[in-house]
């Protein structure tokens, strides 16, 4: 089988992570900066080696999209998706066969169908596979935590975007208590309307993260916000929240302030071979996010057609890269919380933890004899 070859288009959540290309602009206000690189042209921004299963191997390229978070959403969209088409392109000229949209450029407008039309070569936003990634992440911290999968509270963060939507409809599957949480309330009634046809359940809405959360003993988080919603106030001791979203959902004073809840870094995979990504992407050594990881597994196969693009993703095609990732190693790699490996000492004193506050409320609300 000839090896793959792949691009995986990469964009800085802020002006602060250019300095991890260019150590200059460290010197320069954040707009400066911003505006500066809103103006350049795609950059390659790494050459990815090693990737080996018993199979295949393959090798790749990051792409930058020289915009932030924030100019995704601001900037005119005729004006990003030209950013994000021109970075498809240098994909191609690079020699990628395939192209994954990661983060914000899966994000805008249709979802990589405008950008599959303008270049040559195969795209995909890489999500079937964070979906399968994510529901296999949440069962593994619930079962770390004592939780049955199947009898738990679950809520999904961000429930009607394409992954939340693809997460509750298979979640709906196999658990008994689930409820879809959002802004739009319509948008939610919607799924919740679907979820019932297709499955026989009748799932709960909310547009209310701070009176839905408290009752959830597993939360997915996959919200498109740029700033964190989830506040450690909002968690019930021992819930497990599975924070697939870029940028987290999550913040990160819950890792300060609540030591008897597990957060979990969703969609993290360990590569399969040696791989050298040769970029400082948040990840440690030898691994990926899920989308990455999907381009990766479709190089392997030399699948060079168009995988998951729009916003209805397919049941079918989730089921069908799992399959892939599990016929050539890659894994869910364990369990990490903002980005710290954990063991089950850490799982033990989280556990112990939730047990005590859970006793102190409890004794708060006891009868006075």
């Amino acid at each position: 089988m000839e090896p793959g070859r792949f691009a995986f288009i990469i964009h800085p959540g802020d002006a602060s992570q250019y300095a991890n290309k260019f150590p200059l602009t460290r010197h320069f206000p954040e707009t400066v900066v911003e505006n500066l690189f809103a103006l350049a042209p795609a950059i390659k921004a790494s050459y990815i080696t090693g990737i080996k299963s018993e199979f295949n191997t393959a090798e790749g390229w990051f792409v930058g999209c020289t915009l932030t978070s924030r100019q995704f959403l601001r900037l005119p969209h005729w004006f990003v998706m030209r950013k994000i088409i021109g970075a498809a392109r240098l994909a191609e000229r690079l020699g990628a066969k395939i192209v994954g949209l990661g983060a914000y450029t899966a994000i805008i407008g249709d979802a990589g169908h405008t950008v599959a039309n303008n270049v040559g070569i195969a795209v995909t936003t890489g999500n079937s596979y964070t979906v399968a990634a994510a529901l296999e992440g949440a069962k593994l911290g619930a079962g770390v935590m004592g939780h049955d999968f199947s009898q738990a509270e679950v809520a999904v963060v961000g429930a009607y975007g394409s992954i939340g939507s693809a997460c509750a409809r298979i979640l709906a599957r196999e658990v008994k208590y689930l409820t879809l949480v959002g802004r739009n309330e319509e948008k939610l009634e919607a799924l919740a309307r679907q979820i019932l046809q297709e499955t026989g359940l009748a799932p709960r809405v909310s547009t209310d993260i701070s009176k839905t959360l408290p009752k959830a003993d597993v939360v997915i988080a996959v919200s498109s916000s740029v700033d964190a919603i989830i506040q450690p106030e909002d968690l019930k001791p021992g819930a497990v929240v599975c924070d697939v979203a870029l940028p987290r959902d999550v913040d990160e004073r819950v890792a300060a302030v609540r030591d008897d809840v597990l957060v979990m870094d969703g969609g993290v995979i360990s590569v399969p071979g040696n791989v050298e990504f040769n970029l400082d992407f948040g990840f440690p050594r030898g691994h990926s996010a899920a989308c990455m990881a999907e381009t990766m597994l479709l190089a392997l196969e030399n699948r060079y057609h168009n995988f998951t693009l729009g916003r209805d993703l397919s049941v079918v095609q989730i089921d069908h890269i799992a399959s892939l990732a599990n016929k050539h190693g890659f894994k869910v790699a364990g369990v990490r919380s903002f980005h710290r490996a954990m063991d089950d000492g850490a799982f033990q004193k989280i556990r112990e933890n939730a047990r005590r506050k859970r006793a102190r409320l409890l004794g708060q609300f006891q009868p006075v004899s």
